[in-house]
């Protein structure tokens, strides 16, 4: 084997003194189907992401970035290997079981945003919290952070593309939840708002413990984190 293929038996699973990961991937492989061919996207990919740490994904176009995301929040399912958040195989749990976790558990930015139009931003952003009866205080104070205070009324076709990339962010981080999964949140941002962007997102995880997974093309951003990795073949390779 590669000596640069990462491997959780090869020092990437978190040390005894910072206890479970919050996520943790063994074996993970996937393929597609284009006609008859089969394209293996990813190839028993392991890795693993203590709490308080920040981890870049970075990769051509293609090469299954978003994959790993998604199944490492439980959108899309591996054909072979575990994924586990705080320690639970996704695969033990049922459909409402898996969406109640991902609801508590992850915070997701995707990279279309997935914001619902009929629903205001604030509403928006308290999704996750709706779902289970709650209201949280932040929602304003990480709208008014984001530069979007005066917009909590306003829907999402109101709003520019970089506007409602900020939403989707909030909506992220608006429950705590302790895996924070991001694909291209900067991607349609300007530089001074994606950093102030990367900033709250890093304060997370400094404040509250969590674990980020940041899927990026911009290498400035993905230099930010506590480890660099990148996709080649269907492997994660150190960087």
């Amino acid at each position: 084997m590669n000596p640069d293929v990462l491997s959780v038996r090869g020092g990437e699973r978190p040390s005894e003194a910072a206890g479970v990961a919050v996520l943790e991937l063994r074996g993970v492989s996937k393929a597609f189907r284009q006609g008859s061919d089969e394209v293996r996207v990813l190839d028993h990919v392991d890795l693993a992401i203590a709490p308080g740490e920040f981890c870049s994904l970075v990769g051509p176009s293609g090469s299954g970035k978003s994959t790993l995301l998604h199944l490492a929040g439980g959108i899309d399912e591996p054909d072979a290997g575990e994924v586990l958040v705080q320690g639970v195989d996704l695969a033990s749990l049922n459909a409402a079981a898996r969406a109640r976790l991902r609801r508590r558990q992850i915070g997701f930015v995707f990279q279309f945003f997935q914001l619902l139009p009929a629903l205001t931003v604030r509403e928006n952003v308290e999704l996750p919290l709706t779902f289970d009866g709650r209201r949280d205080p932040s929602a304003p104070d990480l709208l008014e952070r984001l530069g979007l205070g005066g917009k909590a009324g306003r829907l999402p076709g109101e709003l520019s593309g970089g506007e409602m990339q900020r939403v989707a962010i909030a909506r992220a981080l608006v429950a705590g939840a302790p895996l924070i999964l991001a694909d291209e949140p900067t991607g349609n941002l300007d530089a001074a708002t994606g950093g102030e962007v990367l900033d709250l997102l890093t304060e997370q995880v400094q404040r509250a413990g969590a674990a980020l997974f940041l899927v990026t093309h911009d290498l400035a951003a993905a230099e930010r984190a506590d480890r660099v990795l990148s996709l080649d073949g269907g492997h994660l390779l150190r960087r």
